[in-house]
């Protein structure tokens, strides 16, 4: 798993005003500490605990069944990178709060052929992000190859509420 963070995270960062910022699915936390380090105050969920300096972590299994763990909760932005559990698309647009940006990046259908995920319920269809998300502003949405940090298929957005 790489240490640093993505460059989609990176590119669009700028644009985040405030927090605090959700990693969602953060695993070790590259983008929760990346945005920890910007002066952000970050929250990060996953199921596995982590221990990473400057950030509030949330142990919660995202996929069991369980509540969303942040209802009625805002958030500055939100960052997901390399998950994708498809009932969460509308309590992430509901947690954004008004002005917040999401920064979304996972893989795509076509992924496959470079290795994991390779089963069609963790792979997006073209455009899913941008129909997922089409209560936001858009301000960048791509889909297709990469080659870093190593190839892969991916769908990415970027937008904001309000």
């Amino acid at each position: 798993m790489p240490e640093s963070p993505s460059d989609w995270v990176v590119r669009w960062a700028p644009s985040v005003a405030r927090g605090p910022v959700l990693d969602v699915a953060s695993g070790p936390g590259r983008h929760a500490r990346f945005f920890a380090a910007r002066g952000f105050g970050v929250v990060a969920v996953d199921r596995e605990p982590q221990q990473i300096p400057g950030v509030k972590f949330v142990q919660a299994d995202l996929e069991k069944g369980s509540p969303w763990p942040f209802a009625g909760q805002r958030f500055g932005a939100i960052v997901v990178t390399n998950y994708l559990h498809r009932p969460l698309f509308a309590s992430i647009a509901d947690s954004l709060g008004e002005g917040g940006v999401l920064i979304y990046e996972t893989f795509m259908i076509g992924h496959e052929r470079f290795g994991r995920p390779a089963n069609p319920d963790f792979l997006l269809r073209p455009g899913e992000l941008r129909e997922a998300f089409a209560s936001l502003r858009i301000l960048a949405f791509e889909e297709g190859e990469v080659g870093r940090p190593k190839p892969a298929m991916t769908q990415r957005i970027c937008a904001t509420k309000g």
